[in-house]
């Protein structure tokens, strides 16, 4: 049986203490930004997000069974050479955005979200909103019981390249008649088959004051 010569190795018993870290060869030490999951989160999902391969998220979270990722679970987000996304900041009644910005708000709504186009088959009037407006970036349609028309509110989960990374401001101009309750329909500008890519998707939407 071949045995391992710790002198020739270089290393000594009396460096290694309890708590201390070993780096094995071919072996480096990286950094970790924590996350809180959220339920639609995988680590598919998650590597495409923050940009890091799927196997580096897995052997950053040992004890993370892949296929059982729910609501409220901390993982952690290898930074490495790659700076992780950072999720929104949240402090009594204000959060601050990927930018920087502060904004107060008043209440956080759960919702289920959808997307639209300008395309002539979902909108009978016209590219515009219920009030005549051209449809742009930042209007979304909602059921004004729920969110009055005219609020402005900045909404955060969702994951789609049409729309700003980590979360957006809109304003409450639309309605559908598919749009009742905790619902939104975020109008993004493009053909409709590019649009349908986003699906249902859970989403927070901060009510802005």
């Amino acid at each position: 049986m071949k045995t391992w010569n710790w002198k020739k190795a270089g290393l000594r018993y009396a460096s290694l203490v309890l708590g201390g870290a070993l780096l094995l060869p071919g072996l480096t030490a990286q950094a970790a930004a924590p996350y809180t999951a959220s339920d639609n989160d995988t680590f598919w999902l998650l590597s495409k997000k923050f940009h890091i391969p799927v196997q580096q998220l897995i052997h950053a979270n040992p004890k993370v069974k892949p296929r059982n990722i729910y609501a409220g679970l901390k993982l952690n987000i290898p930074s490495g050479s790659v700076k992780a996304m950072a999720a929104p900041s949240v402090t009594a009644q204000s959060v601050t955005t990927m930018a920087g910005q502060s904004l107060s708000f008043s209440k956080v709504l759960e919702v289920k979200a959808t997307a639209y186009s300008d395309a002539p088959e979902e909108n009978g009037w016209g590219p515009v909103d219920y009030f005549g407006n051209r449809l742009k970036l930042g209007t979304i349609a909602v059921d004004p019981r729920v969110i009055p028309f005219g609020t402005k509110v900045y909404i955060t989960g969702y994951e789609f390249n049409g729309l700003p990374k980590g979360g957006m401001v809109a304003t409450a101009t639309d309605s559908g008649s598919a749009i009742k309750g905790n619902r939104i329909d975020v109008f993004i500008p493009g053909s409709r088959a590019y649009v349908n890519n986003f699906g249902f998707q859970n989403v927070k939407v901060y009510v802005l004051k």
